[in-house]
């Protein structure tokens, strides 16, 4: 949660240092030095945030494959391994979204600085910077949105799990084996 709060908070100061910075295409150090913040906390927060996420992916990878291998070395119900199945491909398909926010987001930047070769026009009538302005604020709430996903999720598998170790002791009790 540490690191879901601090991807979030990096992503929020992101958007209020954009917010702050004057016109980008003056070449003044004030200004070229709010860019670079901008720049700089955005990048940090879009680590963060894919770092949240790969974590989270990460452990329903662990979890769910000690799931299925306990149930293979134990004579336990399917019901633990379909339910973690069930929490992990919920979770997927939002942290595959908000990854895609994120970069999206981070190109619509880069597309919207003067000092950009692309030179981007915009998009339905709405200028560079404020189509990459909407997709921040879009991503910022999304990825908030998906990290309270991804902790209940995480704390839903946390009692499967501890149902599978509750079983496994039962067993092992019964079968007069160390626990």
């Amino acid at each position: 949660m540490t690191l879901a709060s601090l991807g979030g908070l990096l992503l929020v100061a992101s958007v209020v240092l954009g917010l702050n910075i004057d016109d980008p295409r003056v070449a003044t150090a004030q200004v070229q030095g709010g860019v670079a913040a901008h720049f700089l906390t955005a990048v940090g927060g879009l680590v963060f945030a894919a770092l949240v996420h790969a974590i989270v992916l990460t452990y329903f990878m662990g979890t769910s494959r000690w799931i299925e291998e306990t149930g293979n070395s134990y004579p336990l119900s399917p019901r633990p391994r379909e339910e973690n199945r069930k929490l992990k491909y919920r979770v997927m398909p939002a942290m595959a979204a908000c990854l895609l926010l994120l970069i999206v987001t981070g190109a619509t930047g880069a597309a919207a600085d003067p000092a950009s070769p692309y030179g981007a026009q915009g998009l339905f009538g709405m200028p560079s910077s404020t189509v990459h302005f909407v997709l921040a604020m879009t991503t910022v709430c999304v990825n908030l949105a998906v990290n309270y996903l991804e902790y209940i999720a995480i704390y839903e598998n946390g009692r499967i799990v501890e149902e599978v170790l509750a079983e496994v002791r039962r067993i092992r009790l019964e079968r007069g084996l160390p626990v």
